[in-house]
């Protein structure tokens, strides 16, 4: 029995993060311990630069580059990461998918909602119901029918608020191509993630590491379509922006909202930030505005190395998002 146990903390779950941006492909491999949990090792790094104009927008324009860059980015993941299990997600750009979230009784068709929970007889009915109703709702903050669209839904219990449901709908043919891509180069993905809400969870991973407990800080966000920031107090999200948007007149406008007249101990930066170039803004200012110490997001803090890695992409800001989506395989 002692040696049945024994095996078992050194098995190890392997996810990998799989980001395809406009300038490069970027690949993290996480492993962690099970059953037990602990801390993330970091297994494997990589990126290759992807070919001028293969993307335009959310829109993958030459699909050859794409598959030889996925190629060449697993061409030397060691073969203790490269297995059959190995859990692999790629991320779709914000403005590829809509998100919607309301209160649960608001949704049309569902008569009885203390029923979807799973548990009672009648469940069975209820969720058919719930499920059309937001398949009606994808529809309409999409404006497209149904059958052209991926969606995914899940009902927040959260006691501290009524029950309502958060809804992602993106285009299938965004999806479609990632996969299709993924799959010509040999990978299998198990997981599709929205870039912020990967960026999100790798720093606050990071805040969980670096920063004392329940003390409030700002997660931003730099990608291809925007800034984006959360305000995080007592381990849930307060506030949130998104630069640009009609309401901000620029970014500095749309951090100070973000603040909303409180004190931040710190703010955690990840992402392009070269694109900050594009709005006149820069690391420093960040810090001047938040008024509260700036750290960039950098691999190197986040966990153990099981081999030598590349020193530069292990401080590189914009390894967030594929450290966010290895994150989500580990730890499911």
């Amino acid at each position: 029995m002692a040696f049945g146990s024994s095996l078992l903390v050194k098995v190890r779950r392997f996810a990998a993060g799989i980001d395809v941006s406009p300038q490069a492909v970027r690949l993290v491999v996480l492993s962690q311990r099970v059953p037990v949990g602990g801390p993330v090792r970091i297994e494997y790094l990589a990126a290759v630069p992807l070919a001028a104009g293969a993307m335009a927008g959310v829109e993958i324009v030459d699909r050859v580059a794409v598959i030889r860059a996925l190629r060449d980015v697993f061409a030397e993941l060691p073969r203790s990461c490269a297995s059959s299990s190995l859990r692999c997600a790629m991320a779709l750009p914000a403005s590829a998918t809509l998100m919607s979230s309301l209160p649960l009784a608001r949704l049309g068709g569902v008569s009885d909602v203390s029923d979807v929970s799973g548990v009672t007889p009648a469940s069975g009915a209820s969720l058919a119901a719930l499920e059309s109703a937001v398949l009606s709702e994808a529809e309409r903050i999409a404006g497209i029918e149904r059958h052209a669209l991926a969606v995914d839904w899940f009902i927040d219990r959260s006691p501290r608020r009524a029950d309502c449901v958060t809804i992602a709908a993106a285009t299938r043919q965004h999806l479609e191509a990632r996969i299709e891509c993924a799959a010509a180069a040999g990978v299998t993905l198990t997981a599709i993630d929205g870039e912020p809400h990967a960026a999100l969870r790798a720093l606050v991973h990071t805040a969980a590491l670096e920063l004392e407990p329940h003390e409030p800080y700002a997660a931003i966000w730099v990608g291809a379509d925007g800034v984006y920031g959360w305000r995080i107090a007592g381990e849930a999200v307060a506030g949130e922006m998104h630069y640009p948007a009609p309401e901000h007149e620029d970014l500095a406008d749309a951090l100070r909202d973000l603040v909303d007249g409180g004190a931040l101990g710190c703010a955690l930066l990840g992402g392009e930030l070269d694109l900050l170039d594009g709005v006149g803004f820069s690391v420093a200012d960040f810090g001047d505005v938040l008024g509260c110490t700036v750290l960039p997001f950098e691999c190197v803090a986040m966990g153990d190395c099981a081999r030598p890695l590349s020193a530069e992409l292990l401080r590189e800001p914009n390894c967030v998002v594929a450290f966010g989506l290895a994150l989500r395989g580990v730890m499911e």
